[in-house]
């Protein structure tokens, strides 16, 4: 680990000031990513800004909205009776965020942040069409994320919260790496106001992304079956050590007709 300044922010502005002021500097919420890669040594930020201190967690409905603040930890959403009433599927899907430490101290804020291309609450945020409010801005996630670990923000921009529209119905299946457990393939399928929404993680090689073949056949028939015949396109698959791009094809085809029979 290189050196650099620690610095506990004691209020949002002060931290958005810092990180204004200093091009190296680097926001730090629960560091499930951003401490590894410290200790790596593959970052080399000049300071250090502890986001702990900024009150940011919580969760409360707003109409038929489910509002979740940016530091609020994986646990508290899995343990949430608000989430797992109104979007269980949200709640279901924090609970399988890597393991009992991890999410104790990683926050939905800090995940989306990062935007890991394997990460689960990307896929929640592309289905439900959450929006990401930030210091400057909300950002309807359609627009906020575009490509592996690269979002709409800028550099002195934090998440404060994240909004997320109550779906009639949603699931969220996923094919874990068993020694990670992040996504080798993760898909979320909603009933919404809007029509039928799938979103895949894990698998896409230019990130998170919406497979609109599979809307379009489920907004004919919103069943396992509908989805039988529609394929996934191996070129735009990531392919690793873990899974080919065949492999995770098939996996999407797999996890989609899951989630879809579990949508309640």
């Amino acid at each position: 680990m290189y050196e650099f300044t620690y610095h506990k922010a004691t209020s949002l502005d002060d931290a958005v000031k810092t990180l204004g002021s200093d091009a190296e500097a680097k926001p730090l919420a629960g560091g499930m990513t951003f401490i590894p890669v410290l200790k790596q040594r593959l970052a080399k930020p000049s300071t250090v800004i502890d986001l702990a201190a900024l009150g940011l967690t919580g969760i409360r409905r707003e109409g038929d909205t489910i509002v979740i603040k940016a530091m609020t930890t994986h646990r508290e959403v899995a343990n949430s009776p608000e989430v797992a009433k109104t979007i269980p599927a949200l709640a279901h899907l924090a609970g399988m965020i890597g393991d009992r430490q991890v999410r104790y101290c990683g926050t939905i804020g800090g995940s989306l942040a990062n935007n890991d291309p394997s990460a689960c609450y990307p896929a929640a945020a592309l289905a439900l069409g959450a929006t990401i409010k930030t210091t400057k801005r909300s950002i309807p996630a359609a627009d906020y994320f575009q490509g592996m670990f690269t979002t709409a923000l800028e550099p002195d921009e934090l998440i404060t919260e994240v909004a997320f529209p109550i779906p009639q119905s949603a699931a969220y299946e996923k094919f874990p790496n068993p020694a990670s457990r992040y996504a080798m393939v993760g898909v979320f399928a909603a009933k919404t106001a809007h029509g039928p929404r799938v979103a895949v993680t894990g698998a896409g090689n230019n990130g998170v992304f919406r497979h609109e073949a599979m809307e379009d056949a489920l907004a004919k028939s919103f069943t396992p079956e509908a989805l039988k015949d529609v394929s996934t396109d191996e070129s735009t698959m990531n392919a690793d050590i873990h899974a080919s791009a065949t492999y995770r094809a098939h996996l999407v085809g797999v996890m989609a007709r899951r989630a879809v029979a579990a949508c309640r």
